[in-house]
C-alpha cells in the first residue's frame, strides 16, 4: 500500500488556507482587546491590547444592547429549532427511505419544492402578517415557529438513511417483533447519527447567526445575540471594540456545539469504518 505524502506545495497551500482563515478571527481579537481609536488608527495594531476585559464587561453591561439576554434567547431558539428539526428530518427521512406507502415519492417531490421557495424574501410579509394576527410580534416563538421545519433536513436524512439503513435491516426487525417506532429509535437512530450531526450543526449555526427575520419581529428590550451585537453601535458613531468584543462573546457557544457535534461525526464514521 502507498502512503501519500504531501509535497513542499501542498504544505505551503494548506498553512496559507490555514492562515487565510484564521487571521479575521485573530483581528477579531486584536480589535477586541483594544481601544476604539487604535481601531481606527493607521498603521492599523498587529498585536492584542489589554482592554479586552474592561471591553466584555462594557459589552455585557451595556444598557440598550441587553447582550446577555440576547445570548439566552438566541440559545433558546437556536436550541429549540435544531432539536425539531433533527427529530423530524429523522423521522421523515426514515419515513421516505425505509417505508412503503402511497404518495411517498409525490409528498417527497413537495418537501424539494419549498426548498426553492427563498423564505427570507418571498415570505417577510405574509409571515409578518401571520404573526401579528397571533399577536406573537416581540415573542420568541414569532421567532421559533417558521424553522420548526426544514425542507432540506428532510432530504438530507432521507438520502442518508437510505446509504445507511438497508432494507433488509428494516425487514429482519419487523420480523423480531419490532413496531415502527422502535425500528426508528434502535435501528435507524444509531446508524444515521453522523448525518443528524451535520444537520444538528448547520441548523444551529444558521438560527445563531439569523439576523433580518429577528430584527424585523423582535425589538431592542427583547433581541437575539445579533440584534444586541448591533444595540452595541453608538447613536453617532461605531464602536469597533465593543462590536468585536461582542462578536467574540458570541461566537463561543458556536464553537461549543461544533466541538460537541463534531465528536458525534468522528464517532459515527469510525464506527462505519469499523463495520465496513
Amino acid at each position: 500500500m502507498t502512503v501519500w505524502k504531501p509535497t513542499v506545495l501542498t504544505r505551503v497551500l494548506l498553512g496559507l488556507a490555514i492562515f487565510v482563515s484564521a487571521f479575521p478571527l485573530y483581528w477579531m481579537l486584536v480589535i477586541a482587546s483594544r481601544t476604539n481609536a487604535d481601531a481606527v488608527a493607521s498603521p492599523p495594531k498587529f498585536l492584542p491590547g489589554g482592554n479586552l476585559g474592561d471591553n466584555i464587561v462594557r459589552v455585557l453591561t451595556h444598557p440598550e444592547a441587553q447582550f446577555l439576554l440576547g445570548l439566552t434567547n438566541s440559545f433558546i431558539v437556536a436550541t429549540v429549532v435544531t432539536v425539531s428539526v433533527i427529530l423530524i428530518s429523522t423521522l421523515a427521512g426514515f419515513a421516505f427511505a425505509n417505508l412503503n406507502f402511497k404518495g411517498r415519492n409525490a409528498l417527497l417531490l413537495l418537501v424539494l419544492l419549498t426548498m426553492a421557495v427563498p423564505l427570507q424574501q418571498m415570505g417577510v410579509v405574509p409571515l409578518y402578517r401571520l404573526m401579528v394576527s397571533l399577536e406573537w410580534t416581540n415573542t420568541l416563538k414569532a421567532v421559533i415557529l417558521p424553522y420548526l421545519l426544514n425542507g432540506f433536513g428532510v432530504f438530507l436524512m432521507t438520502q442518508y438513511t437510505r446509504q445507511s439503513v438497508p432494507m433488509e435491516l428494516v425487514e429482519a426487525a419487523r420480523v423480531d417483533g419490532a413496531a415502527t417506532l422502535r425500528i426508528w429509535w434502535n435501528v435507524v437512530l444509531p446508524a444515521v447519527r453522523p448525518g443528524m450531526a451535520v444537520l444538528g450543526i448547520n441548523t444551529f449555526m444558521l438560527m445563531w447567526n439569523d439576523y433580518m427575520w429577528p430584527l424585523i419581529v423582535l425589538n431592542q428590550d427583547n433581541p437575539t445575540v445579533q440584534i444586541a451585537i448591533n444595540g452595541l453601535n453608538a447613536r453617532f458613531s461605531t464602536e469597533y471594540s465593543l462590536i468585536f468584543a461582542g462578536t467574540a462573546l458570541s461566537i463561543i457557544p458556536l464553537v461549543l456545539v461544533f466541538v460537541l457535534f463534531g465528536r458525534q461525526i468522528v464517532g459515527g464514521l469510525m464506527e462505519g469504518a469499523v463495520k465496513a
